[in-house]
């Protein structure tokens, strides 16, 4: 498909001792990204929105309640705690009012189509 670093929610802090160090070199990487090289950032949190360069791809991924709860419950051996249960449903569709290029259905969507279309 297409070859590309991954890195999730907070994951860059361990590039740095210092959060706000650790926010730059990020940052910085992230603007090379888009000149040359791929990296596939997982937001997690609105407040990671900020560290996208101008020229970033942005893709929301979504997918319904049910499935995200039945897939949570199933990396939590059957069982999902009412509190996580709780979060899941707080943050739900809460990325659905940003700007994005692409939707990708993360129950039901083809991701060779999506693939395709990114390296057009």
């Amino acid at each position: 498909m297409i070859g590309a670093e991954v890195v999730t929610g907070r994951d860059y802090l361990r590039m740095a001792k210092s959060e706000a160090e650790a926010r730059r070199l990020f940052r910085k990487k992230l603007a090379g990204a888009v000149s040359g090289g791929n990296i596939i950032y997982v937001i997690s949190e609105s407040d990671q929105l900020d560290l996208l360069p101008k020229g970033a791809v942005r893709i929301l991924v979504s997918a319904d309640l049910d499935t995200i709860k039945a897939r949570f419950r199933a990396r939590m051996r059957g069982f999902l705690p009412a509190p996580v249960e709780r979060m899941l449903e707080g943050k739900h569709g809460m990325f659905h009012h940003c700007a994005y290029d692409y939707q990708y259905d993360g129950a039901n969507g083809d991701a060779t189509a999506l693939c395709e279309k990114l390296t057009q």
